[in-house]
C-alpha cells in the first residue's frame, strides 16, 4: 500500500494549487493592504462560496475519518444528527446573523462590549483563543498519524507540509483566500469521497446489494426515541442536542460569523445559511454511505489480513488503500479529500484568531494604530498562530477519539460561550456580572464533567474507554495506535449511580447543558446584584425571542418580558441610509453628553453616559 507517483503529483496539485490562490489575492485588488480586505474580504462575498467555505469549515478530516468509522461500527443511528441541522442553521440565520450584521462589527466579541462591558468581551475572546488553540491540533495532527500508520506517509513532514502551506495563504491572501481556497477543497472533498463510494461499491455488487447486507447484520438503525441523556446516540441525542451543538458552531463562533460578515449583504449573509443546509446533508450522507460500503466490503473482503488496525479510523485509509489500489491516483485523490479538510478548518482557525487578537486585544489598547500597521500586525498574527498550531499537533495526540474529541472541545467551551451570547441576546436584564459568572461557572461545569469522564476512562478495569468518554487511556506507542480512534465496547456497559452517572453524560449534550449553566447562573446573579437598566440596554443588542414565541399575548405583557427595552418600529435599510455619512463609529452608540469617544481604524475608547443608538456602514 505504497504511493505512486501520481498520487504524490495528485496531492502535490492540492498544495500547489492552494498556495496559488493565497498568492493571487496577495497580489490583486488592495493587495490585502486594509484591514478590512484581509480579516473581512472587503464585505463583497457572495452568498455561495460563503456558504461552501461555512461547510468546509468544520467538514474537516475528523468527520471524513470520523463518520464512517462510527458508521461501521454502530450503525446509521448517526445519521439522525441530520435532524438538528434544520434548527441549527435556521437559528442562525434569523436571529444571531441580524443582530451581527447590523452591528457591523468585525469581531463577534465586539458584540459582547456593546451588550455588556469590556470585561466580558476579554473574557469571551480568550474563551475562543484557547478553545480553538486545542481544536488546531486534533486537526492538524489527526490526518497525518492515521495516514502515517496506513501508508508510511512521513509523520511529520505531512503536518509540517500542511501547517506551513495554510499559514501561507492565510497569512498572504486573507479571509478572501481562505473563502475561496475553501471552494476548491471543498470540490476535492466531494470527489475523493464520491470515487470511494462509486468504486466500493461496484466491488461489492452494487449500492442496493450495500443497503440489503447492512440491513441484514443490523446497521440500517430505526429511530430510538430513548430519552436518557446518558444513552450515547439516540434520536434525541442527535437531533436536539445537535442543534446545541450547531449553534455553537454556526451561530457564535468567530470563524463562521466572519464569513457572515464578510458577506456583501444581510441577505447574502442569510443565504449562505440557507445554502449551506444542502451540503451539510449531501456530506453527511456521503460519510454514512462510505461508512456502510466499508463495512461490506471488510465483510467479503477482509482488510488488512495479519496486520488487522487496531484503530477504527485506520481502517478507514485500509479501506480506501485496498479499494482503491488498482486505480493509480485515486488513492491521491482521497488523501487530497483528507488533507483539503485539514487545510479548510485550519486556514479558518488561524484567520479567525488573529481577527479576534488584533480586535478585541490590541486595538482598544492601541487606538491610534494606523491602517497600514494594524494591517500587518493582523499578517504577522496569523503567521504566528500557524506556527503555533504546528506545536499543538503534539499535544493533541491526548484528546481521544476523534469525532467524539472534536465535537466534545466545542460543546465542553463552545457550550459557554453560546450561553454567554444567548443570556446577552435573549435577556435583557443580564448584567456584567451576571455575564461573567455565568461563564466561569459554565466553564467550571464543562471541565467537570470532561475531567471526571476522563478520570473514569482511566479507571476502567477493562483498558476500554466508556463508551460516551472523550479520552483515550495512556497507550506506550502512539505510531501502532491512532490517537483518534472511535472504537468503543459493543456490550452495554455496567450501570452506574452518582457523580460516576453524571460523567456519563453523553457528549452530544455538553453544549446544551454547559450553556444552560451559564444562562441559569447568569439570571439568578444578575437578578441578585441588580438587573440591567433598561435606559442602559442598546436594542440593538437585544433579539425579543420570549415576546416573538408569545406573540399571541397582550402588548403589554409582551412589553414585559422586554424588561422595559423599547424596540423602534423603524425599517432598518431607512436607519441605515440615514447614518451612512454621519461619521458614527463602527456598530457603536452616538456620543452622548459627557461621553468622549477617540477613533482610529477600529480601535475606540468610550466613556460611561446615556447613549443615542444608530447603526452604520462600516468603513476603515
Amino acid at each position: 500500500m505504497e504511493f505512486t507517483v501520481i498520487d504524490y503529483s495528485i496531492f502535490a496539485l492540492l498544495l500547489l494549487l492552494s498556495s496559488a490562490i493565497g498568492l493571487f489575492y496577495a497580489l490583486s485588488g488592495d493587495r490585502q493592504r486594509t484591514v478590512q480586505e484581509f480579516l473581512l474580504a472587503n464585505r463583497n462575498m457572495g452568498f455561495l462560496p460563503v456558504a461552501l467555505s461555512l461547510l468546509a469549515t468544520f467538514q474537516s478530516a475528523v468527520a471524513i475519518l470520523g463518520v464512517p468509522a462510527e458508521i461501521y461500527h454502530f450503525g446509521t443511528q448517526y445519521w439522525f444528527l441530520g435532524c438538528s441541522y434544520f434548527l441549527g442553521l435556521l437559528i442562525p440565520a434569523h436571529i444571531f446573523i441580524p443582530v451581527f450584521y447590523r452591528l457591523r462589527i468585525t469581531s463577534t466579541y465586539e458584540y459582547l462590549e456593546l451588550r455588556f462591558n469590556k470585561t466580558v468581551r476579554v473574557f469571551g475572546t480568550i474563551t475562543f483563543i484557547f478553545q480553538m488553540v486545542i481544536y488546531m491540533g486534533v486537526v492538524l495532527y489527526a490526518p497525518a498519524l492515521a495516514l502515517n500508520a496506513v501508508t508510511g506517509f512521513d509523520l511529520w513532514s505531512a503536518v509540517l507540509t500542511m501547517g506551513l502551506v495554510c499559514t501561507l495563504y492565510t497569512t498572504l491572501g486573507g479571509l478572501k483566500a481562505v473563502i475561496w481556497t475553501d471552494v476548491f477543497q471543498t470540490v476535492v472533498m466531494f470527489a475523493g469521497q464520491l470515487a470511494v463510494i462509486v468504486v466500493g461499491a461496484q466491488r461489492v455488487g452494487g449500492m442496493a446489494r450495500v443497503w440489503r447486507l447492512a440491513e441484514q447484520e443490523g446497521k440500517i438503525s430505526g429511530i430510538d426515541l430513548n430519552p436518557d441523556p446518558f444513552e450515547r446516540h439516540t434520536f434525541w441525542t442527535l437531533a436536539v442536542g445537535g442543534v446545541f451543538m450547531m449553534l455553537s458552531l454556526y451561530g457564535v463562533n468567530q470563524a463562521q460569523v466572519q464569513r457572515y460578515l464578510s458577506s456583501r449583504s444581510e441577505r447574502e449573509a442569510k443565504l449562505s445559511c440557507y445554502a449551506v443546509f444542502p451540503c451539510q446533508q449531501i456530506v453527511l450522507c456521503l460519510s454514512c454511505l462510505t461508512g456502510l460500503v466499508m463495512f461490506v466490503y471488510d465483510r467479503e473482503h477482509s482488510l488488512a489480513l495479519g496486520n488487522r488496525p487496531k484503530s477504527s479510523d485506520q481502517l478507514v485509509l485500509y479501506f480506501v488503500m485496498d479499494v482503491l489500489k488498482d486505480l493509480p491516483g485515486l488513492p491521491g485523490l482521497f488523501v487530497a479529500c483528507l488533507f483539503s479538510g485539514c487545510l479548510s478548518t485550519i486556514s479558518s482557525a488561524f484567520n479567525s484568531l488573529a481577527t479576534v487578537t488584533m480586535e478585541d486585544l490590541i486595538r482598544p489598547h492601541c487606538p491610534r494604530l494606523s491602517e497600514a500597521q494594524a494591517t500587518l500586525l493582523s499578517k504577522l498574527l496569523a503567521l504566528a498562530y500557524g506556527l503555533l498550531c504546528l506545536g499543538m499537533a503534539y499535544v493533541s495526540s491526548m484528546l481521544g477519539p476523534v469525532l467524539q474529541a472534536a465535537i466534545s472541545i466545542f460543546g465542553m467551551v463552545g457550550g459557554p460561550l453560546l450561553g454567554l451570547f444567548c443570556l446577552g441576546m435573549f435577556f435583557p436584564c443580564a448584567n456584567p456580572t451576571g455575564a461573567v459568572v455565568g461563564l466561569l461557572a459554565g466553564l467550571a461545569m464543562a471541565f467537570w464533567v470532561g475531567i471526571g469522564s476522563l478520570m473514569r476512562s482511566m479507571g476502567a478495569a477493562a483498558g476500554t474507554p466508556p463508551p460516551n468518554s472523550t479520552v483515550l487511556p495512556t497507550v506506550g506507542n502512539l505510531t501502532t495506535v491512532l490517537a483518534t480512534t472511535l472504537l468503543a465496547p459493543t456490550e452495554a456497559p455496567k450501570s452506574t449511580t452518582g457523580l460516576q452517572k453524571f460523567y456519563s453524560l453523553s457528549y452530544m449534550w455538553y453544549s446544551a447543558h454547559n450553556s444552560t449553566t451559564v444562562i441559569v447562573v447568569g439570571l439568578l446573579v444578575s437578578l441578585l446584584t441588580g438587573p440591567t437598566p433598561a435606559a442602559s440596554v442598546d436594542p440593538r443588542t437585544i433579539y425579543p425571542v420570549l415576546p416573538q414565541l408569545l406573540c399571541c399575548l397582550p402588548h403589554k405583557y409582551r412589553q414585559k418580558l422586554c424588561c422595559g427595552v423599547v424596540f423602534p418600529d423603524k425599517n432598518t435599510d431607512t436607519v441605515d441610509a440615514a447614518v451612512k455619512t454621519s461619521g458614527v463609529p463602527n456598530g457603536l452608540p452616538l456620543p452622548g453628553p459627557g461621553q468622549q469617544e477617540q477613533e482610529e481604524g477600529q480601535g475606540y475608547v468610550r466613556a460611561a453616559g446615556a447613549p443615542a443608538y444608530a447603526v452604520q456602514e462600516t468603513s476603515f
